[in-house]
């Protein structure tokens, strides 16, 4: 079982690593994966105001596009403001 997926030197690998895991576990699902590097590290270490995308939590949303089954940033949002 996994519930939590880290990083605290490569914070992209998070990225690669939750549509990894989507892809190589049957049944996982991408929700499921993205799960395991957004919600429950913020539950986990206490940050209930974000890991979800839900209202009054913040807007920290990051938008890819896949290139050859690879997740690559297009845009980056902290508190609903693109910053990239």
């Amino acid at each position: 079982m996994l519930d939590i997926l880290s990083s605290d030197y490569v914070p992209a690998s998070l990225l690669m690593g939750a549509f990894d895991l989507a892809r190589r576990i049957e049944g996982y699902g991408l929700p499921a994966a993205l799960r395991a590097v957004t919600l429950h590290p913020a539950r986990a270490t206490g940050l209930t105001d974000r890991g979800e995308i839900a209202p009054g939590l913040r807007a920290d949303l990051v938008r890819i596009h896949l290139v050859q089954d690879l997740p690559v940033v297009r845009e980056v949002y902290r508190g609903g403001q693109r910053v990239l």
